[in-house]
């Protein structure tokens, strides 16, 4: 498998640290309101990387934190007459329910910033020995970029070019304007914890390298998260760890691309932000992981209504396929046909072709329009009447690929009630006695109730259809 590493601009062999191993950090959200579309794509991107190495056969370590403490949470809770901790509780509930929503396999570990407050002390204290780092009187601490020699490899900016847009805002004592802060002293009603150099709470980069350490080692093997997370906050933990730990932070550097709406930067000031929630409740939320995967991970994606239409349409005929896999199983008349081994082989050309996607740098919009030839051909195998064998060997492997993308996770078969399952049965009988017009009157009062009959040599089929 090949990844374009961040940190060198190229296509890279991935060669773990232990082999059959991958230790994966992803950076997580700040638990303060929902999250938004943007939020939506590294997290459908990575959980895709991790799928796509286990099945592969890697054994993953997949840790995604939270971050909980931060001044975006101290002031929601100070607008909502809250506090940080039930701000940040109800924020990771529901967090979960969209994850959940969006087929997230949940982390190896989910660490939070408030739970790894002497990881984090540990560190800044060596840091501070090392003289990488200095606290002043008002209890804060700073790092000096400018003592790390490698400081902008990642974002491919020499130190001078970043200095020149830095500055020191009123109420910061840095020694330089590149100076960022690992801890920050007390304020007067905001949470804190006790430090040598002083009561405080932690900044937002130093959360992340402790926590990897901690998890997962000195060293690991991918870091990943948002393109917009680059510069500063990963060149940021690369600077602390390797100072810190003496050794490299991470061998490989994954970066997702950025979310248009309507071919336009969101922000809630253009009026155009919308919550994974908000998206959810009107299209469902397998459209949105959709929309994630249907382009490569690195490439600027645009949201619409009319793209979150079409996502929908395009699971729509995935979703046809299974369901008559699943019908031609049930309603197979025999176990097995002469041929039906040289069709199934034939099927392991498709899985060839999508791993050979994925290998190159998790392409899984190439690996989606492997789906839909693999769904060509399974509908073309099935048409007239499949053994029971072919059936089950087709919904095998076009699962096995569906899963690796983590679609095709709704149950649509939903139990009818018994209103309905009656109609169908008076259908059936009316038809049997030539009673077209009493067959063709329930057909179109189910079609109102949005259910879609289809007669086939194996019987009816139907499916639920929302306009």
């Amino acid at each position: 498998m090949k990844i374009f590493n961040t940190l060198t601009r190229t296509k890279e062999e991935f060669i773990p640290i232990k082999d059959g191993e991958a230790k994966i950090y992803a950076c997580g959200p700040t638990v303060y309101n929902y999250i938004h579309i943007g939020n939506a794509r590294p997290i459908c991107v990575f959980d895709i990387l991790r799928r796509y190495l286990e099945y592969r056969g890697f054994k993953v370590t997949f840790v995604q934190n939270f971050t909980d403490i931060d001044d975006k949470i101290i002031n929601k809770a100070n607008e909502t007459g809250s506090d940080y901790i039930s701000v940040s509780e109800k924020f990771i509930k529901e967090y979960k329910i969209d994850a959940k929503g969006l087929n997230i396999r949940e982390a190896s570990v989910h660490p939070r910033a408030t739970e790894n407050m002497n990881e984090i002390i540990d560190m800044i204290k060596t840091l501070i020995d090392k003289g990488y780092a200095y606290a002043v009187d008002n209890g804060d601490v700073y790092f000096r970029p400018a003592k790390f020699n490698e400081y902008g490899k990642l974002s491919h900016q020499p130190l001078e070019d970043l200095e020149a847009g830095a500055r020191i805002n009123i109420g910061e004592r840095k020694e330089n304007p590149m100076d960022f802060a690992l801890w920050k002293g007390a304020k007067p009603g905001e949470p804190s914890w006790e430090t040598p150099w002083g009561n405080g709470r932690p900044g937002w980069h130093i959360e992340c390298s402790s926590m990897a350490r901690r998890y997962l080692g000195e060293t690991i093997d991918i870091h990943c998260g948002g393109q917009d997370l680059i510069f500063p906050h990963h060149e940021n933990e690369i600077a602390q760890s390797e100072c810190c730990n003496g050794v490299p932070f991470a061998h490989y550097w994954m970066h997702n691309g950025y979310i248009n709406v309507d071919n336009k930067k969101m922000s809630k000031s253009l009026g155009n932000f919308f919550t994974v929630r908000d998206v959810a409740e009107k299209y469902g939320y397998e459209p949105i992981r959709y929309l994630m995967v249907s382009s490569h991970y690195r490439m600027p994606i645009n949201y619409s209504v009319e793209i979150i239409e079409q996502c929908k349409a395009s699971l729509e005929r995935l979703y046809n396929c299974k369901n008559n896999l699943e019908f031609a199983i049930e309603n197979a008349a025999v176990a097995e046909n002469d041929g039906d081994n040289a069709l199934i082989e034939a099927y392991d050309k498709h899985r060839q072709k999508f791993i050979s996607a994925m290998d190159d740098d998790l392409n899984t919009a190439d690996a989606i329009t492997v789906m839909f030839e693999l769904a060509k051909d399974i509908n073309t195998n099935i048409t007239n009447t499949p053994s029971k064998k072919l059936a089950e060997e087709s919904l095998k492997i076009f699962m096995e690929l569906a899963n690796v993308l983590g679609l095709l996770y709704v149950d649509e078969k939903t139990s009818l009630d018994d209103e309905i399952e009656a109609l169908i049965a008076q259908r059936n009988e009316a038809r049997k006695n030539k009673d077209w017009a009493t067959a063709d009157k329930i057909r179109d009062e189910l079609k109102a109730r949005h259910i879609v009959l289809e007669d086939t040599p194996q019987g009816v089929k139907w499916k639920i259809v929302n306009d």
